[in-house]
């Protein structure tokens, strides 16, 4: 499930940070001007959830309303949700091409999935035991690690870092026992293991570089750093437009700056040789249903956390991402495959990935989304990838806030 060799970036530094605004934003023609920069203080809880939105979830689960009731009950059920469960930190994680070799990757990601678990279950039962159980194994991993090597190095750390700071912003600040001693170590782990592998995102893979993206924004969130922020801001508006075609971008799909893609064959080289470009077609739908599905998980995320943060990027990436998800989803319910598009066929099926981007476009600015809607409720409750993705039937179906 892992993607291709890809060789590790260099640490970021200060100075490349200090770059991020002279990054082009390389955003259509036809979207909206972008967003207003987001507020100087940072919104706590915020990535990913609010407190509004937690306190939705508490109180439809306790009220025993359906879709939650029950997606509740499958998180609950799960393995993530043990109160037994025994981290399994290491202080370096060697993650391979397709995760071989496996030295610490999957119980990485397991265990900021588990914490995330645990974190949702408190916020929801104000039992305690699962807060402390969350911050176990958030201590556990923030004493331990200190690095990832091997080529999925940077992927294995946009996904645990895509998780980790959504646990850890619901303790911080709804739970009154982390100690601040453990918050800041925490955040030291998420400063100097992660975001240097992941800030200065991967050109050569969309799925890759909007999972780092992710992963950027929420380390930033959780460090209050304006800096790392704008510039997770401004590679998200650089790749998304590459990664989900257009009409409106004309003949040939967006390329991000700097990608070394100039030729009309080097394009569709990349796109998995589609020459055929329409309306949510994505740069990785021909390689496979499951690799697309990451990549438009993360864009949902990440416009999320901007909303949240008061930078609503949802607007400017509406007519992409509804599209993409629709044109998807369309296949996904079973209509056949044209000859024009993939060769006639398509590979492996979207995971959990809908509700996030479906609930904003559909139930909060009010697009029209018949397949997507149609896919979503069909697959209620939306678990988990076992990657980043998490129980988003539970935490976003029809959550207005």
């Amino acid at each position: 499930m892992h993607r291709r060799h890809r060789r590790r970036r260099p640490p970021a530094t200060a100075a490349l940070l200090a770059l991020v605004c002279a990054i082009p934003v390389g955003i259509s023609a036809t979207s909206p001007a972008p967003a207003e920069a987001a507020p100087t203080a940072f919104a706590h809880p915020g990535v990913l959830l609010s407190k509004s939105q937690l306190d939705f979830v508490r109180a439809k689960v306790q009220a025993g309303a359906q879709p939650w009731k029950s997606a509740y009950d499958q998180m609950h059920a799960s393995k993530y949700a043990s109160l037994s469960r025994t981290p399994k930190p290491r202080a370096v994680v060697e993650c391979g091409s397709y995760s071989n070799p496996d030295y610490g990757c999957t119980d990485e990601r397991e265990d900021a999935l588990a914490a995330y678990t645990l974190a949702l279950e408190w916020s929801i039962t104000r039992d305690t035991r699962y807060a402390a159980k969350a911050v176990q194994i958030m201590d556990a991993w923030s004493g331990t690690v200190k690095d990832h090597t091997n080529s999925n190095a940077p992927l294995q750390s946009a996904w645990s870092a895509s998780t980790w700071p959504r646990a850890a912003e619901i303790i911080r600040y709804t739970y009154g026992g982390w100690p601040a001693d453990k918050v800041d170590r925490f955040g030291a782990m998420l400063r100097n293991v992660y975001l240097p592998k992941v800030v200065n995102g991967s050109r050569s893979n969309g799925n890759w570089e909007l999972s780092m993206t992710e992963a950027t924004i929420g380390i930033a969130v959780f460090l209050n750093d304006r800096t790392v922020y704008d510039k997770a801001v401004a590679t998200f508006r650089n790749r998304v437009p590459a990664y989900i075609y257009l009409a409106s971008d004309g003949a040939l799909p967006k390329t991000v700056p700097g990608s070394g893609l100039d030729t009309r064959d080097e394009i569709v080289k990349y796109w998995q040789g589609q020459s055929t470009f329409v309306d949510g077609l994505t740069q990785e739908t021909c390689r496979d249903l499951t690799h697309t599905g990451y990549g438009l998980s993360a864009i949902a995320h990440v416009a999320e956390t901007s909303r949240i943060q008061g930078q609503d990027l949802y607007p400017e990436v509406a007519d992409r991402l509804r599209h993409a998800l629709g044109f998807q989803s369309k296949y996904e319910l079973g209509t056949a495959v044209p000859s024009w598009l993939c060769g006639g066929s398509l590979s492996q099926h979207m995971g959990p990935v809908t509700e996030v981007g479906f609930n904003a476009l559909h139930n909060r600015l009010s697009y029209g989304m018949d397949n997507t809607q149609k896919l979503t409720e069909q697959r209620r409750p939306a678990g988990t990838d076992n990657l980043f993705t998490a129980w988003e039937t539970l935490t976003h179906a029809n959550n207005p806030s």
